[in-house]
């Protein structure tokens, strides 16, 4: 039977507890509970099991002597349904040989003995609740790079088949560094358009913040190596967002206080996983630091790091002026007005006056944004060509969209349903 949470606060994450001695189930769950923890207990594995198909536990805690089944039998059965909840064994008297064979077949997380320390227990526990948290937060973002992996493997395996034909036909070393970077490029490009298929307007944001770097690299006179390094940094500074849910990056985008601490704390995470993304780009060794570091504020407001002023990378305070005009829905005067009065506390004001001195020249494709087929309305501007499922182009890119235009699109919908999602100029 679930015990009775209490009113304290904490994480209510709920933890399993089965032991065949009333008592001891009475005292872990009024320990854990005083903790914030939903706790639920059960007399016996039978029970337990049963437990284990009716909701998902962060932790299951389990006594090894129990009538029937041993904990490690029961913990081994857990590892089976639950394979993400954190496994806890508590026992009397330790085969350390056994217990230390289980850890390491991964059967079980920790073992506790008997009697326990109070401080021993509930941080075993707060570790393993930690252990499940990773593990859950991790799983689609793990799915989506080994995938990206996979893509980027076969990329470069073709590559280099087309590096070893040039390299036969033409052996001069001139040749030979164009294919090299001409794959490179092909691999940069291959990272955006991950982002462009995995959330539209990622792919967007791309091309306007690599426009606005590399007219301000020009712009200010950056080294060859600095102007690639914060081009490339430019084209896939958001590539740690590959794999963080959909719904999440547009809540942020779009309401960013409706968003919760734990998914704060993700959202926040994404430079440092892009500039993981970017070792691939191991000839420029600005592009990983310029990424981690593009959210950093002069005041040390920012993130990840909380770096502040000339601390935070020269490229990457460039890049955090650009990456803001990017996505403001601000325009024109306005928007160049927010970058200055930004000037000192959230920008560096020289990459605030580099920004503003070369912003003239600098031709920025237009703002996009998805939207779903029932938000199309006469006037809009197609970003993005919209095909049928074999492939065959209803409507082109740039198109204006009119009543007629409209009516075309629900009619083939209703009959043969667009999947794609949809991106229009803003």
């Amino acid at each position: 039977m679930p015990a009775e949470p209490n009113n304290l606060p904490g994480p209510a994450h709920p933890i399993l507890l089965v032991d065949d001695e009333e008592s001891v189930l009475n005292v872990l769950g009024d320990t854990l509970l005083h903790e914030g923890y939903k706790v639920v207990t059960s007399p016996h594995a039978a029970h337990a099991t049963s437990l284990l198909q009716q909701q998902p536990f962060s932790a299951v805690i389990s006594d090894q002597r129990m009538p029937m089944v041993t904990g490690l039998e029961f913990l081994a059965r857990v590892k089976e349904v639950q394979p993400d909840a954190t496994r806890v064994l508590i026992t009397g008297v330790p085969d350390l040989s056994m217990m230390v064979d289980a850890i390491n077949k991964g059967e079980i997380y920790r073992f506790v003995v008997k009697p326990w320390l109070r401080e021993e227990l509930l941080a075993t526990v707060k570790n393993a609740v930690q252990r499940h948290e990773l593990i859950c937060s991790n799983t689609s973002l793990r799915a989506a790079t080994l995938s990206m992996n996979e893509q980027l493997s076969k990329a470069n395996l073709a590559l280099e088949a087309q590096l070893a034909i040039v390299a036969d036909q033409n052996k001069r070393l001139e040749v030979l560094t164009e294919a090299q970077e001409k794959n490179f490029r092909q691999s940069v490009e291959l990272c955006v358009k991950s982002m462009q298929t995995f959330y539209p307007t990622l792919g967007s944001q791309a091309r306007r913040v690599y426009e606005l770097c590399s007219n301000m690299a020009k712009g200010i006179g950056l080294s060859e190596e600095s102007r690639q390094n914060l081009e490339i940094s430019a084209w896939i500074h958001d590539i740690g967002l590959v794999g963080v849910p959909r719904r999440l990056i547009k809540r942020w985008q779009e309401s960013p206080e409706n968003v919760t601490k734990a998914e704060r704390a993700v959202m926040e995470l994404h430079p440092v996983l892009g500039a993981e993304l970017a070792a691939f780009a191991h000839h420029l060794k600005e592009v990983g630091p310029t990424i981690q570091a593009h959210h950093e504020r002069f005041d040390g407001s920012g993130y990840p790091n909380k770096l502040r002023g000339k601390s935070i990378p020269w490229l990457a305070r460039l890049l955090a002026v650009a990456v803001a005009y990017a996505e403001t829905d601000l325009t024109g005067q306005a928007a160049a007005d927010m970058i200055s009065a930004g000037s000192s506390s959230t920008f560096d004001p020289e990459a605030v006056r580099a920004f503003i001195s070369t912003l003239p020249k600098a031709v920025i494709p237009g703002k996009q944004r998805t939207i779903m087929l029932s938000d199309l309305r006469p006037g809009m501007v197609l970003a993005q060509g919209i095909y049928t499922v074999n492939g065959i182009l209803l409507i082109p890119d740039g198109q204006r969209l009119t009543a007629p235009y409209i009516d075309k699109l629900l009619n083939h919908h209703r009959i043969n349903p667009i999947s794609q999602s949809l991106l229009v100029y803003c």
